[in-house]
C-alpha cells in the first residue's frame, strides 16, 4: 500500500468510526456546510470542550483593537450623573449642605463688609459679626428642631405663628414700640443692641398658615371653586400686605406677593384667576411707586452708570464699580475699597457687590450656584411628595427664598430697583436669618420625609449597618482559624 494512503487511513477510519469525533475536529464554518476537514487543520483549531471562548471585547481589547466609541467617557460620566442625581438622599444632602455654605459663607463676607462701618460707629470691628454669629447659632438650632419635627406639628404651628407674627405687626405701628429704620417703621425695639423685624416672620407664618389651608382644601375638593381658592388666602395676604405697607416696606411686600402667587400657582389656580390677581397686584405697586418720589427714584437708576444729579443714584452705581473691580478672583478678602464709606449698606443689601469686589467672579458665580442648587432641590422636594402640605409649604419655601435673592441679586446687578432686601441666608440681620434658616430646616423635614429617603438613611445608622454586617458574615466552624 503506498505510504499516503497507509497515513490517510487511520485518520479516516476513526472520523467514520465516531462521526462527533470528527465534528470537533472540524472548523465551525465547515462543520456547519458539512465540508471535511482539510489535512493539517486539525492541529490548528482548538476543541470545542477545550474551554470557555472570550468574548470579542474581550480579545479586541487583549490584541489592541478597535476602541470604545467617541464620547463614551462623557456619555459613562452622564449616566453616573443622572444616576447619582436621581438618588433618593440628593435633595436632603442638597438642601443641608447649600443652607450651611451659604450660611458661613455669609458670616465670612458680613466680618469683611462690615468691620469699617463698625469702626465709624465707634464699635469693635467685630461687632457686626458677632450679632450675626449669635443669631446663626440660634438659626441653627431652629433649622434642627425643625429638620427633626413631625409635619403635623408644622401644621399645628401654622395657626400660632400667624396670629403671632399678626400682633408683633400691629405692634410696630405703636407710638413708643415701633421704630424707624432707614425710613421704614417695621422694627421692633427689644432692649439694648436688639431689634425684631416681625414681617420676616410674617413671610413663614404666611408659607405654613397657607400651605395648611391649601391642603385641607385639596382634601375636601374645594379647590375647583374660585371662592374657595381665594378665600380666605388671599385676604389674610393682603392684611399682612397692608401692616408692612403701612411702615412703608416694599421689599418685603414683594416677597410676601411672591408667597401668595407661589401658592396659588401650586394649587392649579386657573391662568384667568392667576392674571386677575396679578393685574390688580401690578396696579396697585404701580400707584404706590407713583406716589413716593424715593421709589420713583430708585426706579430711575436701574442700569445707571453715573450717580447722578445730587448723588441719587450713588448706592446703585457704587454696587456696579464694586463687581467691576474684582475681576476673575478678586482683590482678596478684606480688601475691600468700596467698603471705606464708598457703598452704603456693604454689609446688608449690598453685601453681594463686596463679595464680587474681594472674591470676583469666581466668588459671585459659587453664591449664584449654592442658590441654585437650594432652589433645585426644593422644587424636586415638592415635586416628588404625595403630601399636599408638604408641596405647598415646600413650593412656598422656595419662591420665598428664591425670589428674595433674585431681587436682591439683580438689585446689585442694575437690573431691577434697589428694593432693600437683604440677600437670603447671606446678609447680615438676624431677623431675616432665623426665620429663614427654620424654613431651610422645613425642606429638610420634608426631604427626610419621603419613603424612600426614610430607607436610605435608615440603612446608614450604625446599629442597623452592623446587624446588616453580622447577618452577612458566616459563622466559622469551632476548629476554623
Amino acid at each position: 500500500m503506498p505510504a499516503d494512503e497507509s497515513s490517510a487511513a487511520p485518520g479516516a477510519d476513526r472520523s467514520r468510526a465516531h462521526p462527533a469525533f470528527g465534528r470537533a475536529l472540524r472548523p465551525p464554518l465547515l462543520a456547519t456546510a458539512g465540508a471535511p476537514l482539510p489535512a493539517g487543520d486539525a492541529l490548528r483549531v482548538r476543541p470545542a470542550a477545550a474551554g470557555p471562548r472570550r468574548p470579542s471585547a474581550v480579545r479586541s481589547r487583549a490584541s489592541g483593537g478597535s476602541r470604545s466609541p467617541r464620547g463614551g467617557g462623557a456619555r459613562r460620566f452622564y449616566e453616573r450623573l443622572r444616576r447619582a442625581w436621581d438618588r433618593p438622599l440628593t435633595a436632603y444632602y442638597l438642601i443641608l449642605g447649600a443652607g450651611l455654605l451659604i450660611t458661613v459663607l455669609g458670616l465670612v463676607m458680613v466680618y469683611s463688609a462690615s468691620m469699617i462701618k463698625a469702626l465709624e460707629l465707634d464699635k469693635p470691628g467685630t461687632y457686626f459679626f458677632r450679632k450675626q454669629f449669635l443669631a446663626a447659632v440660634i438659626g441653627a438650632g431652629l433649622m434642627a428642631v425643625a429638620a427633626r419635627m413631625p409635619v403635623k406639628l408644622h401644621r399645628a404651628l401654622s395657626y400660632p405663628l400667624l396670629m403671632g407674627a399678626v400682633f408683633l405687626m400691629v405692634l410696630v405701628q405703636v407710638p413708643g414700640i415701633g421704630m424707624s429704620v432707614n425710613g421704614n417703621r417695621n422694627w421692633l425695639y427689644l432692649g439694648g443692641p436688639f431689634q425684631l423685624q416681625p414681617s420676616e416672620f410674617g413671610k413663614l407664618a404666611l408659607v405654613l398658615w397657607g400651605a395648611d389651608l391649601l391642603a385641607r382644601k385639596q382634601d375636601k375638593r374645594l379647590l375647583t371653586q374660585w371662592k374657595h381658592l381665594l378665600v380666605p388666602l388671599v385676604p389674610v395676604a393682603f392684611m399682612l400686605l397692608g401692616l408692612i405697607m403701612l411702615g412703608g416696606d416694599m421689599g418685603t411686600a414683594i416677597i410676601v406677593t411672591a408667597v401668595l402667587f407661589g401658592l396659588l400657582w401650586l394649587a392649579g389656580a386657573p391662568t384667568r384667576l392667576f392674571a386677575g390677581v396679578l393685574a390688580v397686584a401690578g396696579a396697585v405697586a404701580f400707584l404706590l411707586i407713583k406716589t413716593s418720589p424715593n421709589r420713583m427714584s430708585r426706579l430711575d437708576c436701574m442700569g445707571a452708570s453715573e450717580p447722578g444729579p445730587g448723588g441719587s443714584c450713588w448706592q446703585a452705581v457704587h454696587g456696579i464699580y464694586a463687581l467691576a473691580s474684582g475681576g476673575w478672583f478678586g482683590s482678596g478678602l478684606g480688601a475691600s475699597v468700596e467698603k471705606w464709606g464708598q457703598l452704603p449698606e456693604p454689609h446688608t443689601d449690598f453685601i453681594f457687590a463686596i463679595t464680587g469686589e474681594e472674591l470676583g467672579l469666581a466668588g459671585t458665580l459659587s453664591v449664584l450656584a449654592l442658590f441654585a442648587a437650594l432652589g433645585y432641590a426644593g422644587i424636586r422636594v415638592a415635586g416628588r411628595t404625595e403630601d399636599p402640605f408638604v408641596r405647598y409649604a415646600a413650593g412656598g419655601v422656595t419662591t420665598w427664598i428664591t425670589a428674595q435673592a433674585v431681587i436682591n441679586i439683580g438689585a446689585v446687578l442694575g437690573l431691577l430697583p434697589i428694593a432693600g432686601v437683604p440677600l437670603p441666608l447671606f446678609s447680615y440681620g438676624g431677623s431675616a436669618l432665623l426665620p429663614t434658616m427654620f424654613a431651610v430646616g422645613l425642606l429638610i423635614a420634608f426631604a427626610r420625609a419621603d419613603p424612600a429617603a426614610k430607607a436610605a438613611l435608615a440603612t446608614r445608622r450604625p446599629g442597623v449597618r452592623w446587624k446588616t454586617m453580622r447577618r452577612r458574615v458566616k459563622k466559622r466552624p469551632s476548629g476554623e482559624r
